[in-house]
């Protein structure tokens, strides 16, 4: 009977380290998507709580007579996109927003309000590989169904 011994040819001497350079090619690539996904994630998280802001603008009742909205009205929308309740709060959705970053804009057609604009400006997102600073963006508007009341 011939005995059978294990042999490392030259051929498999060559691949020892292919499946640690395959990983960190691949974890390289990986590692990217996921903070792209999270980078995305989070900025849509921002703008769905600038969106309630201006949804919540087109509904509540409208107390000025002109395109310049009451400082009661303005302050409710710009703490509905900032902290989530119209009467304001202590804690920010996201971090680093501040009422001073929300522009809150009505539109008016024939001396009555028909749209809602609600934009942020000057606020920097921060995320995992660098940041963004937003200038008039996102920017929402909703048509006005609320109820015109001026003084």
């Amino acid at each position: 009977m011939r005995k059978r011994s294990c042999v490392i040819t030259a051929g498999w001497r060559d691949r020892r380290g292919n499946v640690m350079i395959e990983f960190a090619i691949g974890a390289g690539i990986l590692v990217a998507i996921f903070a792209g996904t999270f980078q995305f994630g989070y900025t849509f998280y921002q703008y769905n709580a600038l969106k309630n802001g201006a949804r919540y603008a087109a509904l509540r009742p409208y107390d000025s007579a002109n395109a310049t909205p009451s400082n009661g009205f303005r302050d409710a929308v710009q703490n509905m996109v900032v902290y989530g309740d119209p009467a304001g709060g202590t804690a920010p959705l996201a971090p680093g927003l501040t009422t001073a970053n929300v522009t809150v804009q009505p539109i008016f057609t024939n001396g009555v309000p028909t749209g809602m604009n609600v934009s942020l400006t000057g606020y920097t997102v921060r995320a995992v590989f660098g940041s963004t600073t937003l200038t008039n963006k996102p920017s929402v508007t909703y048509p006005y169904l609320g109820v015109f009341s001026p003084f």
